[in-house]
């Protein structure tokens, strides 16, 4: 069989090997794919890989031979799997990788925040502390987490991982769901209800025609004026406009993204130059143990497939 991965480079910048692919195949990978050239690099495969290249109707009705599409993420937007479906071509995606390490993002956003990492590591590199009389010194007010409160809006594998090391720090945690389960340390409510009384507030939702959005000017305004938005789930719940007039207004005090609408972002992104907006470029999940757990599902969905079995397909 031949098969092709479009879009290899963020699952795997050269400490992964993807020579386990041998087994089925003759393989080639491509670090990025554009747009002009999907198509012709799809073109008499019968394996495709794909994270954020996509596979449209347009280009999957021109692969007569594809018999399976594998995807390099959990998200399956990028494909038309309905199409797929009609035709009986397998897709599956990758569940379940990046739990923890997308927890602890959140929580990097939050402690960078209260503890101020940036602003007095770069102080210190500056030779303020050298020069400073004193043998401690804050160029930023920093807090506690202990008593403060964690807003979680979606409570799934992560919305509960990031719950159980919010307790850890002595946290209380209020959740929104639609499918509440008694938890021990999470109290659940509405969503008016948390955003009133969260210090912190961390989205962990699918993107569904409900979620995109969601975070817009009136969701901002019910918040505490000092507190944190964090969203590691996807950019487009997050109105980025409506986000940075709040940040700018004093509306709320700051935010962590590791995810935005638009990625990369326009050089213009109004949300880039905010200083109480940090941002990461979407590597909750990047970590290398991460990583290879996303490569290791992968193998295992292909080998299922082989064997006539396929599983985590998406539809």
């Amino acid at each position: 069989m031949k098969i092709v991965i479009l879009d290899g480079y963020a699952e795997n910048p050269g400490d992964l090997s993807w020579d386990w692919l041998a087994e089925y195949g003759e393989y080639t990978v491509y670090d990025r794919t554009p747009a002009a050239l999907i198509d012709e690099r799809c073109a008499g495969n019968d394996i495709i890989f794909t994270n954020k290249t996509p596979l449209t109707k347009e280009t999957l009705s021109k692969l007569p031979g594809l018999k399976y599409v594998g995807l390099l993420s959990t998200g399956f937007n990028v494909v038309d799997w309905e199409y797929c479906k009609e035709r009986g071509i397998p897709v599956t995606n990758i569940p379940s990788y990046s739990t923890m390490a997308v927890a602890q993002n959140v929580f990097a956003h939050i402690i960078g925040y209260t503890n101020r990492l940036a602003e007095h590591s770069a102080s210190v590199h500056a030779g303020e502390w050298a020069a400073n009389p004193d043998f401690s010194y804050q160029v930023a007010p920093i807090y506690e987490l202990d008593g403060k409160t964690l807003g979680i809006i979606g409570f799934g594998k992560i919305g509960k991982a990031v719950a159980r090391i919010a307790n850890a720090f002595g946290m209380k945690v209020l959740a929104v769901t639609n499918h509440p389960r008694e938890t021990e340390g999470v109290e659940f409510t509405d969503r008016d209800t948390l955003l009133a009384s969260s210090d912190f507030v961390t989205i962990h939702t699918p993107l569904t025609p409900e979620t995109t959005g969601m975070v817009n000017a009136e969701f901002l305004s019910k918040m505490k004026k000092t507190a944190m938005l964090i969203n590691t789930s996807r950019g487009p719940a997050v109105d980025e406009q409506a986000l940075a007039d709040a940040l700018k207004n004093g509306v709320i005090a700051a935010a962590g993204l590791d995810v935005m609408k638009k990625e990369p972002p326009e050089a213009d992104n109004p949300l880039c130059s905010l200083p109480n907006c940090s941002i990461t470029p979407h590597i909750a999940w990047a970590g290398f143990e991460t990583r290879a757990r996303l490569m290791e599902i992968c193998k295992q969905n292909l080998r299922a497939f082989s064997e006539g079995n396929p599983v985590n397909v998406v539809y």
